[in-house]
């Protein structure tokens, strides 16, 4: 080969390799969102990624992730709760499915001040009860009612976000609190309260999923493949070494006691699995349950969704 052809091979090998290392991958995760804080905080996501030619860029959202996952604005979405996700699917959004936790029900519950009245779910009856609006934990709460012979009718729900509804807990202004970790633990190992209900009963499973845009997941599998595979990985590292985990994500979750963050922690799964539709009858009853309450304005059909398998799993 001459000179002039091969400066020009290795011209476009170049310029193949820089076009490649172009691409840009695009998370969004909430302070929450417990693996990817660890990979953003640790880089092991972006050095394995830099390989395919991908850089990563993490967007933390505080408030209007729903908007962004319904608009495909990222490529990537961190954890939400079951119920969440299906906000997703009832605005037809472009997305597709590329991993799941494993249940966590003790995650959730709802919980009372230790010196309150209330000692059962019956008990709720004509009571304020604080939740965050079409939450896992609101599904917690309505199953859990439904449990009990009760409805959301028969109690006054006080739609608040979490932070919110720390203070209105608090100060007395609501009589139970339907809500998940790290605040459930927070209250249990910082204040007095009883907890009323956890998804243990079997009313709740608590799984979470992980999202991606169709466009993406469809044009890029060697990505999602070595997401799923990183995910897996930190999962197990949180669930074999707790103290170290807790130690790490304190202060990434706004300076959280580590006792706290480890309690918390041993109630999550952390077992990221691939999704099964024909495993997906939890969302099936919270869809309908929330169809019915008018949370989602259709019915949906959960084996409708979008999903991404991964290899060898």
């Amino acid at each position: 080969m001459t000179f002039k052809k091969l400066f020009l091979a290795a011209s476009l090998m170049l310029g193949a390799v820089a076009a490649h290392a172009e691409q840009t991958l695009d998370i969004g995760y909430q302070r929450s969102s417990t693996l990817w804080i660890l990979l953003k905080n640790n880089g092991q996501l972006q050095e394995r990624l830099k390989p395919l030619g991908f850089t990563v860029n993490w967007h933390e959202f505080s408030s209007g992730l729903l908007s962004a996952m319904n608009a495909g604005s990222v490529d990537l979405h961190a954890d939400v709760a079951d119920a969440f996700a299906l906000f997703t699917q009832a605005a037809n959004a472009p997305l597709t499915y590329y991993a799941r936790e494993a249940p966590s029900p003790g995650a959730q519950a709802i919980i009372v001040a230790e010196n309150s009245p209330i000692h059962s779910l019956a008990d709720l009856k004509g009571k304020t009860v604080a939740v965050s609006k079409g939450s896992g934990s609101h599904f917690l709460l309505v199953s859990a009612l439904k449990k009990a012979g009760l409805t959301l009718d028969d109690i006054t729900p006080r739609y608040l976000e979490a932070p919110d509804a720390v203070a209105a807990f608090s100060s007395g202004n609501v009589d139970a609190w339907s809500i998940w970790d790290p605040f459930l633990a927070t209250q249990q190992r910082e204040h007095h309260v009883r907890v009323l209900s956890d998804g243990s009963d079997g009313v709740a499973n608590y799984n979470r999923f992980y999202l991606a845009t169709t466009t993406f997941a469809t044009a890029h599998p060697e990505v999602l493949q070595v997401v799923f595979d990183t995910l897996r990985q930190t999962g197990q590292w949180v669930k074999s070494h707790p103290q170290e985990a807790a130690r790490e994500l304190g202060p990434l979750w706004g300076n959280i006691a580590p006792q706290t963050v480890e309690l918390a922690n041993s109630r999550r799964s952390y077992d990221i699995v691939p999704v099964k539709v024909d495993e997906l009858a939890e969302q099936q009853r919270i869809a309908d349950t929330y169809y019915q309450a008018r949370l989602i304005p259709k019915p949906l059909k959960i084996d409708a969704i979008s999903v991404w398998t991964p290899n060898s799993h």
